[in-house]
């Protein structure tokens, strides 16, 4: 199975997309996106400097304009794409361009989004001087416990040995003072506490402007950086990209419903490196592609054609699909069971794991045409539980 990924900011680096605007079609969809986005990203893909593109409402727009266009030269026949991609996920603002990407917004919806986001990311940083750095290794409560005792939090989870830890300078600089043993501390270019309380004026700015941005349910499976859940509505999708600025990043967990998937490939989109480099390590038996530059194109091709295959999400208007959102057993719920129609919301059952149960609803409802488990079958993420056909339709 093949897992397309996109990175998150801190990603970017100067003059990255030079290479890229040589291609005339690359350069003239790119303008396009900047166009929209009302910045001039050409300028700051190819001359501007190290600290221009760290500003939030600089990185964020760059860094998803970037992935999209990409996207449309890795396939240049979009709809071929969804026969190869099991599932996408980006870290923080990558949720963005997969999002786009698994067709739940357009580019342009993303650009505007990502354009507001960092403004209003950058508002709230300014704010309180905030930061984030990164804690390499140690003994993981030990980690946990210096967070706490400095008041910081876990902003970004990557797995055993790879947390980020976000708040205000003064706490990084006393978490710097008082490490915990073993670990190696690494300040991030980034300029604010991204994923905690701090942000919550940007999630305020963000759901304002998401309650008129159209949507449709993803084409492939999107796992969410709040949970690791693969989400099948395109309305959850949108509103956990806006919930997740100020809630933490768990891409350990989005790693483990990978492995629970089957993957077999991650290519991760341009600026490529950081989340493949998280990925060689923490699942070592899974092939890894970063494509940094044009000139892997045709790698890159073939690194798909290798682990492609279908997420089997057929997206006909005549029906529409409820798909598990983890792994675990499915039990039915009682009432839906015996219902030929279901309204929307309605709840059809759960999927229970180790962890916990997860809900989960038929948010468009419709006409019952044929439940496709069992009670107490074991399912996997994003695996089809029952096919609804919308009610009214011909």
């Amino acid at each position: 199975m093949l897992v397309i990924v996109a990175p998150g900011q801190g990603a970017q680096s100067p003059g990255f997309l030079t290479p890229w605007l040589e291609d005339p079609a690359f350069a003239a969809r790119f303008e396009w996106l900047s166009t929209v986005a009302g910045l001039d990203l050409v300028e700051h893909g190819t001359t501007s400097d190290a600290e221009t593109i760290r500003a939030t409402e600089v990185a964020q727009p760059l860094l998803v304009a970037t992935g999209l266009v990409a996207a449309l030269q890795l396939f240049p026949h979009p709809g071929d794409a969804f026969e190869q991609i099991g599932a996408v996920a980006g870290h923080s603002v990558g949720e963005i361009a997969a999002a786009a990407g698994a067709r739940v917004i357009t580019a342009e919806q993303a650009m505007v989004l990502v354009r507001e986001r960092g403004l209003a990311m950058a508002a709230a940083s300014g704010r309180t001087p905030t930061g984030m750095t990164a804690l390499l290794g140690g003994d993981p409560e030990e980690v946990a416990a210096a967070l706490a005792r400095h008041g910081l939090t876990a902003a970004n989870d990557n797995g055993p040995g790879q947390v980020v830890a976000a708040g205000t300078l003064e706490q990084l600089a006393a978490l710097k003072a008082d490490p915990p043993a073993k670990a190696r501390l690494m300040p991030l270019s980034v300029a604010g506490a991204f994923h905690t309380h701090h942000m919550a004026p940007a999630v305020e700015r963000l759901a304002s402007l998401a309650r008129s941005v159209s949507v449709h349910d993803p084409r492939t499976r999107v796992i969410s950086n709040r949970d690791g859940r693969v989400v099948h509505d395109g309305r959850d999708v949108l509103a956990r990209i806006v919930g997740q600025i100020a809630s933490p990043v768990r891409w350990d967990l989005c790693m483990e419903t990978m492995t629970d998937l089957g993957v077999t490939g991650v290519l991760e989109m341009p600026p490529a490196g950081t989340l493949t480099g998280i990925l060689k390590r923490q699942l070592p038996g899974v092939e890894t592609f970063a494509l940094k530059s044009p000139d892997q194109l045709d790698a890159a091709r073939a690194f798909c054609d290798r682990h492609g295959e279908s997420a089997g999400l057929e997206t006909t208007p005549t029906w529409r699909m409820v798909v598990s959102p983890a792994k675990g057993t499915f039990h039915r719920d009682a009432e839906a069971a015996d219902l030929d129609v279901l309204r929307a919301g309605a709840a059809i059952g759960g999927v229970a794991s180790l962890r916990d149960t997860v809900s989960v609803t038929a948010a468009h409802g419709g006409q019952v045409v044929e439940w496709l488990v069992e009670d107490g079958d074991l399912v996997s993420p994003g695996q089809p539980l029952l096919r609804l056909h919308p009610e009214g339709a011909a």
